[in-house]
């Protein structure tokens, strides 16, 4: 069997959900994983060091790569290293600076500044922890990202705000109704365009639709590279509506990925069966992409809203493994 190159985008919980899920089958499907990540985070450690620092974000980065983790004892440990955060010192008398930093951040900042290269420090920080695949940015510098929100202020229903920053947009109580990215057209990481070129397999989602999903459509070289891939597409649609989202059906998420980039088609769109309700009109959403709907229990048993990386990696396996 050849290996079947695999680019996933996303950030968050959602892409170490899908890296996760593709690690497990990466031995029985052959695959070769490389995830590109959102650059916008602007929240908690990531927010802290963006901002006193500058540099990249690292924590969708980190998550990333604590999700393609080796299973060898000591890169586990490694892994639960890069995810410890530090606790705050109670009246501590000079203050406390690293109060909520996860290491993992300080290490790829560390890297990062050390090597002057996002890629070379993502690389080395990969083979510390034996990633099982490479991660990457979606761009070299930081985002910024913007929302027009109707509804910030529900004592104003109508009303459109701008919303500026990824987690103000992420947490926002109104409904998004436009989404850029700040600088309009930043420079795409090179690796990653490279990355899609070679791909077999481009796959979208799970996460957080507007902060994580698609902000990669947003940068010009990124979605060039994505329309002309002779990769095969895979949209993993959520299994519920964030605040980001909300009033936005399942459908909904499937037209907003054609109103951003509206030369995309997509191969398969992966949902799980109880979370989508009736499937008539996501199954149109998914033909209008010229997709073909595929319905699997893939959410944990506990009733939680999380994909379930094993169950998952069970609904890949035969989309994944198609004509091969």
């Amino acid at each position: 069997m050849t290996t079947a190159k695999v680019v996933a985008f996303g950030g968050g919980h959602g892409l170490s959900a899908s890296l996760r899920a593709l690690r497990r089958c990466a031995p029985e499907l052959d695959l070769d994983i490389t995830a590109v990540v959102t650059v916008g985070d602007d929240g908690g450690s990531s927010g802290r060091l963006r901002a006193e620092r500058g540099g990249l974000p690292p924590g969708d980065l980190r998550q990333a790569l604590v999700a393609l983790a080796g299973d060898h004892p000591s890169t586990r440990r490694s892994a639960g290293l890069f995810q410890h955060r530090f606790a705050e010192v109670p009246a501590s008398p000079v203050g406390d600076g690293l109060a909520g930093h996860a290491v993992g951040n300080l290490v790829l900042h560390g890297l990062m500044e050390l090597l002057g290269d996002p890629v070379a420090a993502l690389e080395h920080a990969g083979a510390m922890l034996g990633a099982v695949g490479r991660v990457l940015p979606m761009s070299c510098e930081p985002v910024g990202i913007e929302a027009r929100v109707r509804g910030v202020d529900p004592g104003r229903p109508d009303e459109v705000r701008t919303v500026t920053g990824q987690h103000q947009v992420a947490v926002t109580a109104g409904r998004v109704e436009s989404l850029r990215l700040t600088p309009a057209a930043p420079r795409a990481c090179p690796e990653a365009v490279t990355a899609i070129g070679a791909a077999d397999w481009l796959i979208f989602g799970p996460g957080s639709w507007y902060t994580s999903v698609l902000p990669h459509l947003l940068v010009p070289e990124l979605a060039e590279a994505i329309i002309s891939s002779p990769a095969r597409r895979l949209v993993t649609l959520n299994l519920a509506a964030e605040k980001e989202t909300l009033g936005l059906s399942v459908a909904d998420h499937l037209a907003a990925l054609r109103w951003y980039l509206p030369e995309l088609k997509v191969d398969f769109v992966l949902a799980d069966s109880k979370a989508v309700g009736d499937p008539e009109p996501v199954e149109r959403a998914a033909e209008s992409l010229g997709a073909r709907l595929v319905l699997a229990p893939v959410a944990v048993t506990d009733g939680t809203p999380r994909h379930d990386p094993a169950a998952l990696g069970a609904a890949l396996v035969p989309v994944l493994g198609a004509d091969r």
